[in-house]
């Protein structure tokens, strides 16, 4: 064994007794800005000193590197047909965030053979061990591959926005959570607020809900104003935290980013997340 591979796997052995934390980020609906959430929260949580990984998990309509001006040549649907290797398909943005490009028209997990599953979900355990947080930007709504992903993390974030529609999906998909007995924390992220009391508002509509008819709390994990310089920057392909680091839509996705870092204890657990979701096939 060479020393370079002997020095991967004492990283890997010493993030595995850290415990990585994971985050799944995800939506009810479509829409809601999950994706530009996901993107920027990774960006500050790196820029606070974590080693971070950004998956883009959507299978089918992945769109995360639209949001930036990536080198991007292959993807997951690359690693899946056996042509490119996980490493190969890995972004190393400048931020410092490794980031995997999701795949367009690809089949959902359970339609991989048990092979290329097995295989996919190994190699991204291997990137997941050499980060501190692993971001996973599932796909919207309550599809199969977005509860496997969710129900897994160590965190669940469900990003809505202040429209009926939005916080009506958005308790569907926690309710869902609740029934297969998510033990993570369950946070709540009012994107495209108006103000501090619209935002205030939606979370209490879902939190008190959730409380009352699922004996579920929902943590409040704050929200991000509606903000003109978001449509800039992704008309820029630049994330709005390095376009307009002072921008309010900034502002709180570093509160957000903060919140999370200081989050509580995780859950002990023996195996890694993506270990985890492999034995939902088991």
């Amino acid at each position: 064994m060479s020393h370079d591979d002997q020095a991967g796997n004492l990283r890997r052995l010493m993030s595995q007794a850290r415990q990585t934390r994971t985050i799944a980020v995800t939506s009810g609906k479509g829409g809601v800005g999950k994706s530009n959430v996901s993107l920027n929260l990774a960006i500050l949580l790196s820029a606070a000193g974590n080693r971070v990984a950004l998956v883009d998990a959507d299978l089918a309509l992945a769109n995360l590197d639209v949001l930036m001006d990536a080198d991007v040549r292959w993807n997951l649907s690359h690693v899946v047909a056996g042509t490119r290797r996980l490493e190969e398909i890995v972004v190393n943005l400048p931020s410092g965030v490794q980031f995997v490009p999701g795949a367009s028209g690809l089949a959902g997990l359970s339609d991989l053979s048990e092979f290329q599953r097995a295989k996919l979900l190994d190699d991204l355990g291997a990137l997941e061990a050499d980060n501190d947080i692993v971001i996973v930007d599932t796909g919207a709504g309550i599809g199969p591959d977005v509860l496997k992903f969710a129900s897994c993390a160590d965190t669940v974030l469900v990003v809505t926005a202040p429209e009926p529609t939005a916080i009506t999906d958005g308790y569907a998909l926690i309710k869902v959570l609740t029934q297969r007995d998510y033990r993570g924390q369950l946070s709540l992220l009012v994107n495209f607020a108006p103000d501090r009391h619209e935002a205030r508002q939606a979370y209490q509509r879902i939190s008190s809900v959730a409380r009352q008819f699922l004996d579920a709390r929902v943590l409040d994990a704050g929200y991000v104003l509606h903000d003109s310089k978001v449509r800039d920057a992704v008309r820029k392909r630049e994330p709005f935290v390095l376009a307009f680091p002072r921008c309010p839509a900034s502002r709180c996705v570093a509160a957000l980013a903060t919140k999370l870092c200081a989050g509580g204890a995780l859950v002990e657990r023996k195996e890694g997340f993506f270990r985890r979701v492999a034995n939902w096939f088991a």
